[in-house]
């Protein structure tokens, strides 16, 4: 039987969170779950996944998908299809800060970013997650957000990515300015401004949305904000099924792209 999208109105609405086994994805995913959403736990790992999905329990699904190999964005896609025949939300979290050594500290890692001595090979490998790897998933997943009644697409971003606030000689934060991952988020930004605009026309909203610097594994644990204040303004866009399209916000409310 076909799917369009009277056929999905009234079933239980499907989400997809990449990055979903810890950190921030994992709480948006939860509450995607005690929200009614089946809930797809995506996971570069399938163990994770498994774990994280057991841990959020009902509703939770884990799902294999490493957004830098097209070939598990495209299984999972047609598992989806499979098993529900449309997705009403797609969450783009996976995200990584560095391709460096590990457990090096939030400090060490700004001063190696930095525009003027920063790896190519690190800035590629950044990238391929952040920014490819978000327009893979997203155009992978099109098909089926175009089978849903009110499809929602929400990318995790930073507010490091304002170019305009960043560029405010008053920004606290204009020394975490750089080529690998702050400079990433701003491209990410781009695409979901462009997926936005291009969408808008069928009832698809696209929005970015900042956790603020929140103390995960993306920082070495070294954020001011604890994961729970950090989701709360994700899961917040994430369960609004009637806020706007192509809005930028964190924490504190609206940032200028």
């Amino acid at each position: 039987m076909e799917h369009t999208k009277e056929s999905t109105a009234n079933k239980q609405r499907v989400a997809l969170v990449t990055g979903a086994n810890q950190g921030v994805g994992f709480q948006i995913a939860k509450a995607l779950a005690e929200n009614g959403y089946k809930v797809y736990v995506g996971s570069r790992n399938s163990s994770n996944g498994e774990k994280a999905a057991a841990e959020i329990g009902f509703n939770a699904h884990a799902i294999e998908l490493d957004v830098t190999k097209q070939s598990t964005i495209t299984a999972a896609a047609a598992h989806i299809e499979k098993e529900d025949g449309h997705l009403d939300l797609l969450v783009n979290n996976a995200g990584i800060s560095h391709a460096g050594q590990p457990g090096r500290t939030l400090e060490e890692v700004v001063e190696t970013n930095r525009a003027s001595k920063a790896s190519l090979d690190e800035v590629r490998t950044v990238w391929e997650t952040n920014v490819f790897g978000t327009l893979a998933v997203t155009q992978t997943m099109l098909p089926l957000l175009r089978k849903a009644s009110a499809a929602r697409i929400v990318n995790v971003s930073s507010g490091l990515a304002s170019l305009s606030w960043i560029a405010d000689p008053d920004t606290w934060a204009r020394e975490h300015f750089d080529v690998v991952y702050a400079a990433s988020k701003t491209a990410m930004n781009a695409i979901t401004m462009a997926f936005a605009l291009e969408l808008e026309k069928e009832n698809i909203k696209v929005n970015a949305v900042s956790p603020g610097f929140t103390a995960t594994a993306l920082n070495n644990f070294q954020g001011t904000d604890s994961l729970e204040v950090g989701a709360r303004e994700p899961i917040r866009v994430a369960l609004d099924t009637n806020g706007p399209n192509m809005t930028f916000t964190g924490p504190e409310g609206p940032y200028t792209w």
